[in-house]
């Protein structure tokens, strides 16, 4: 016989109420849940316009700040001053100096030689000797002409004296009877005659000096003349030789050593390293804001320069305006000619004002529309901007200090009012 299994069984009790409910409790609390987690998703879905993933998206925080307009310039190291020289003759150049030298004012640089002029030069000289010889010999004519001619007349004068003794002596001795009446008539005429003769003694000296005065005058006027010209072509002459109109240094050559050049060709230029610009270009657009004596910045390495737009040019050319920026002097010896700087010039400073940062959505719907981020949906709000920097724009309506936007582009959202935003 088999024995049975009787002896293994145990009596079990009868399970509880709470025993039975509790598994079917717990999937109802975790239905209940999900519910709770899933409707308000739900409810955003089924609100929103569209949705995109937050990936590929910038965000940014209006906050309140302090906004510095500017305009972001490039721009290359020029010298404020660097004058060209010319050619004051035709003739062979001969060039004292290379590009980059170190010159000092005053410096003799190139020498042009011109035969022609030289010749002229010495032409002009000799004849200006002969002129001044020439006028020495007319002084001395004059003065010898002229004691002449006082002789006559001081002989004019001994002899009216010696008629009016005559005369004297006629009356005396015709009172007593010594002389007739004829001899003493005689003695009247003869100093008439004396008194004629004076006069006419005296204006022949009067008008032999004004014209040996006017000869003389006139020699002395062509001498004069002849002066001026051997000083003109010195001066010429002098100029043929090349100086530095300043301490520099040789910017470039424009002609070859020994080279045949013409009047008013450009030789060579001279810099001025002790003040230095940057010539930058704008855009048309941009130019109207700005202004001489505006603050500026540019970058050197990891420096900041400060300095100060000094020109704006008053044409356009391919839609750029021209415009200089002035350098500290003690920056001379860290730059070089045309090297390269970038930086911005400061059109004005607003304080305590709602900023964000710049952004592509700048770019749609003309900045007009910003989207505000607020439980994971997106929403479009109007907005208005006011001036902007290289880094940061003002908000003037639409946004509140904190509020969270987006500032990528926004075209995607095919403007949208409400956005949901996806993790």
């Amino acid at each position: 016989m088999f024995r049975d299994t009787s002896a293994q069984d145990r009596v079990m009790a009868a399970p509880s109420a709470w025993q039975r409910w509790r598994w079917p409790a717990a999937v109802a609390a975790a239905v209940l849940l999900l519910g709770a987690v899933a409707v308000p998703s739900a409810k955003r879905w089924i609100s929103a316009d569209a949705a995109v993933s937050q990936q590929g998206l910038r965000l940014a925080v209006v906050q309140r700040g302090d906004l510095v307009r500017d305009v972001a310039v490039q721009g290359r190291v020029v010298a404020a001053n660097s004058p060209s020289l010319y050619a004051p003759s035709a003739g062979t150049v001969t060039l004292h100096v290379e590009a980059g030298e170190a010159v000092e004012a005053g410096q003799l640089l190139a020498e042009i030689d011109n035969p022609e002029l030289e010749s002229l030069l010495a032409q002009g000289q000799s004849r200006l000797q002969a002129l001044q010889t020439e006028v020495a010999r007319q002084r001395i004519e004059t003065r010898k002409l002229k004691l002449a001619s006082q002789r006559t007349a001081d002989e004019a004068v001994i002899t009216l004296r010696a008629a009016e003794r005559e005369l004297e002596r006629s009356r005396q001795g015709h009172k007593v009877g010594a002389l007739s009446e004829v001899e003493l008539r005689r003695a009247e005429d003869a100093l008439d005659t004396a008194q004629v003769r004076l006069r006419h003694a005296q204006a022949d000296a009067e008008l032999e000096a004004e014209s040996l005065g006017f000869e003389l005058r006139n020699r002395e006027l062509e001498l004069q003349q002849q002066q001026l010209a051997v000083t003109e072509l010195e001066r010429q002459v002098d100029q043929l030789g090349v100086r530095s109109p300043l301490q520099g240094q040789i910017g470039s050559l424009a002609v070859q050593q020994k080279a045949k050049v013409a009047s008013d060709q450009a030789l060579l230029t001279v810099i001025d390293l002790s003040r230095l610009e940057v010539e930058i270009e704008v855009a048309e657009t941009l130019a109207d804001d700005l202004a001489p004596g505006m603050a500026a910045e540019l970058k050197l390495g990891n420096a900041l320069i400060a300095g100060e737009l000094r020109q704006v040019s008053p044409e356009v050319i391919d839609g750029q305006v021209r415009g200089r920026i002035a350098l500290p002097e003690t920056l001379s010896t860290e730059l070089r000619q045309n090297q390269r700087l970038s930086g911005r010039i400061l059109l004005d400073q607003r304080n305590d004002v709602l900023l964000v940062e710049r952004g592509p959505f700048l770019d749609n719907d003309g900045g007009r529309f910003a989207y505000v981020i607020s439980d994971g949906i997106a929403q479009r709000q109007p907005i208005r901007i006011g001036g902007s920097s290289m880094g940061a724009v003002e908000i003037t309506e639409g946004l509140a200090e904190g509020d969270q936007i987006i500032i990528s582009s926004t075209s995607r959202f095919a403007g949208a009012e409400r956005v949901l935003i996806s993790q």
